[in-house]
């Protein structure tokens, strides 16, 4: 029997690809059907996962750790403009700033700097309990500094590409779980449906949307799979994919929001 194999170029398609599909399903839910929402969301789930470790990758084999923080900077600026009208529901303070996916991978870098400078342990982990605090007002929240730390903390290999992966599935199923028995329980118990009605208006969240969020831990425990059978060829030259492709896409989703009425045109989440 022929085993999974998947080199670096087509794993990171496989991510830029799902991440495109869980972006429409948060832009786009309120128009969208339950069935076509869960599979749409719940592979977004495999995008981090899989970038995370290349993003460790990158962190060991990088000639210019500044060059690489400063990329990642201006293209994470670039796609702030858009982010707001795509994702801005996803905030978990709302009204507060909400950086993307590139300011997260930017922190986690800082944070894998810190472990390897900061020889004093307790210092680090204070350290580290910060950065979380911090990524509370971004993209993934602490797990998006988790998941690549895990990545190069685990020393044995096989676990290494599996288990952060699985962590953050359980991580992303709890609080899924959460966010699924607050719509089912809200008729039930009172004063929940008042809690339940705040976040959909405040938070522009769907009741399908909430259903949806238990699955992206699918998507997680799935891309702990791909990267188990990474088979650590590069394959083409993937260095500018998510870099290009992360803004561009937001901008796409956006224009299209914007068209079908679902969000008002905003730049760096002014509404103009």
């Amino acid at each position: 029997m022929k085993t999974l194999s998947f080199d670096a170029y087509t794993l990171k398609w496989i991510a830029v690809i799902a991440m495109i599909a869980n972006h429409i399903a948060i832009a786009w839910n309120p128009i969208l059907p339950l069935g076509l929402l869960l599979p749409l969301y719940a592979v977004g789930g495999l995008t981090y996962t899989i970038m995370a470790y290349f993003v460790v990758e990158g962190y060991r084999y990088t000639s210019n750790f500044k060059k690489y923080i400063l990329r990642l900077v201006i293209f994470g600026v670039i796609a702030q403009l858009f982010h707001p009208m795509v994702l801005g529901i996803t905030a978990m303070i709302p009204g507060a700033p909400f950086l993307n996916i590139l300011f997260t991978i930017t922190l986690s870098l800082i944070v894998l700097l810190a472990y390897d400078k900061i020889k004093i342990r307790f210092l680090f982990w204070l350290f580290f309990i910060v950065a979380c605090i911090v990524a509370m007002f971004m993209d993934l929240f602490f797990i998006g500094v988790l998941v690549p730390l895990l990545y190069y903390v685990i020393k044995k290999e096989s676990r290494r590409r599996t288990l952060p992966g699985i962590i953050a599935g359980i991580i992303f199923l709890v609080f899924g779980l959460m966010s699924a028995a607050q719509v089912m329980l809200a008729p039930h118990i009172p004063g929940m449906e008042q809690e339940l009605q705040y976040v959909l208006d405040n938070m522009g969240m769907t009741v399908n949307l909430m259903l949806a969020t238990p699955t992206f831990a699918l998507g997680c425990f799935a891309g702990a799979i791909l990267i188990r059978n990474y088979n650590n060829d590069r394959g083409k030259p993937a260095k500018w994919l998510f870099y290009v492709a992360y803004p561009v896409h937001l901008a796409v989703i956006a224009i299209v929001a914007v068209a079908l009425g679902l969000v008002s045109f905003s730049l760096f989440g002014i509404v103009f």
